[in-house]
């Protein structure tokens, strides 16, 4: 059923917070984990249901996973080991999970098959599809009627698989750790071109079990990623650190609310997912990195963060790859900044969880934004820090099912004269358990 939320105006928010643990980080964890030759131990895992989606499929696959008060440990099968699910295997709203899980299959001698909730069945899947189907497995995908390939999925790995080296036509993360899943079991040379450089995470961490697995970039910032295949990974213990996309919830928040000031601590500030607080600085935000140190290859740190008066500015387009998750709650903080921000380049947020530049444009409509879609971002005039009217009482905000617009649209309440009601907080318990209590305890006073 679904559970409506009305977020109003707020108390200053204060205090030191944590937030839960980085969703990227948390899937690959426990996917390399169940790869790996051993036990490896995981602590601040996200115990959200996407990760716990990822959880339940390595499990119906073979691997041994267990969770005691928040301590994950993970007996791997090693890679090559996988066994076949015996059913099918339902992931929920997890497009991270369906991507990643494509690619582990595909050079295993296994086959399975994907299905998930109605959100992720429209998302496009084709992209995975292509390279791996190169790579010699065999992908049966439902077509919708304008052509999309979309789950249900059912992938017939192949072994021995073909090596490739792929160029990425569109920058995105997923399918470049797909196809390197992929090459983890494949004989030979697997090597990924990214002319965007997107989240390092698979990288990094595939270094971290041992993979031989290189990365150079050249002059034009063109990376390209080598892995040898046949790896044998070795356990490990990892810490997974807050997670960016979570802290920016709570950043955008305590920058609108005037009185604000908070830390969120022990946050990943990795360069390619820390785009949001380089643009929100550039804004005028007054955010500072505290207490920085480095966990398993992760560059962390606490965000300090006070209210500010934000001014509007053009978002360059080739910084999308390292914010591409927090438009939505940009969009929002661009709403109350003084002055126009503009946004392009963002045809990705098309094909997420939702149509996340049509429901947010909607949206801040609704609650009285001056706000203009065009096709590949938004051009939002702001308010000039005015708190925007909100919605009168009735009238309910669509998420459209997606965690993210669910939370933008909850922080946009905190900074609106009479409130905003969304139509369903549930699908934040696939990101950020909690939410709802730490927006509470944070505008306590």
């Amino acid at each position: 059923m679904p559970q409506s939320r009305t977020f109003t105006t707020a108390n200053p928010l204060s205090g030191r917070i944590a937030v839960p643990g980085d969703k990227s980080i948390s899937h690959r964890a426990l996917i390399l984990s169940a790869l790996a030759v051993g036990k490896s131990r995981i602590e601040g895992l996200l115990e959200g249901e996407d990760v716990l989606a990822t959880a339940a499929a390595l499990r119906a696959m073979g691997a041994d996973i267990q969770n005691e008060d928040g301590v994950w440990t993970v007996y791997g099968v090693g890679v090559g080991g996988l066994m076949q699910p015996d059913n099918i295997v339902d992931l929920g709203n997890s497009g991270t999970s369906a991507r990643l899980l494509m690619g582990l299959v595909a050079s295993h001698a296994i086959s399975a098959t994907f299905t998930g909730d109605a959100s992720l069945s429209k998302r496009p899947m084709g992209r995975v599809i292509d390279p791996l189907s190169d790579m010699g497995a065999d992908i049966a995908a439902r077509q919708t009627a304008d052509g999309k390939a979309c789950l249900p999925i059912t992938v017939r790995g192949i072994y021995p698989a073909v090596p490739m080296e792929y160029r990425l036509p569109v920058a995105s993360a997923q399918v470049k750790s797909a196809i390197l899943l992929a090459g983890l079991n494949t004989p030979g040379i697997t090597r990924v071109i990214e002319p965007v450089p997107t989240r390092d995470h698979s990288e990094t961490m595939l270094a971290g079990f041992g993979a031989d697995i290189s990365v150079e970039a050249d002059k034009d910032g063109v990376r390209k990623i080598t892995l040898t295949g046949e790896a044998e990974l070795k356990p490990q213990k990892i810490k997974v650190p807050g997670d960016p996309s979570s802290a920016a919830f709570p950043v955008v928040a305590a920058l609108l609310v005037p009185g604000s000031d908070i830390v969120v601590e022990n946050v990943g500030i990795n360069p390619t997912r820390a785009g949001l607080f380089t643009i929100l600085q550039q804004m005028g935000g007054d955010i500072a990195f505290e207490n920085k140190h480095t966990v398993g290859g992760e560059p962390v740190a606490d965000i300090c963060v006070k209210h500010s008066m934000l001014s509007g500015i053009d978002v360059p387009a080739d910084i999308a790859p390292s914010m591409i998750d927090e438009f939505p709650i940009l969009f929002v903080a661009a709403a109350l900044a003084k002055g126009t921000t503009t946004t392009s380049g963002l045809y990705e947020l098309r094909v997420k969880e939702s149509d996340r530049l049509l429901q947010m444009a909607k949206g801040l409509q609704a609650i009285g934004a001056d706000v203009t879609e065009k096709e590949d971002g938004l051009t939002i005039k702001g308010s000039g820090g005015k708190p925007l009217p909100g919605l009168d009482s009735g009238h309910l905000i669509a998420t459209a099912l997606d965690h993210r617009i669910a939370m933008s649209f909850s922080v946009a309440g905190l900074a609106s004269k009479k409130g905003v009601t969304i139509d369903d907080i549930s699908p934040v318990e696939t990101s950020f358990p909690g939410f709802e209590q730490l927006i509470k305890e944070m505008t306590s006073g």
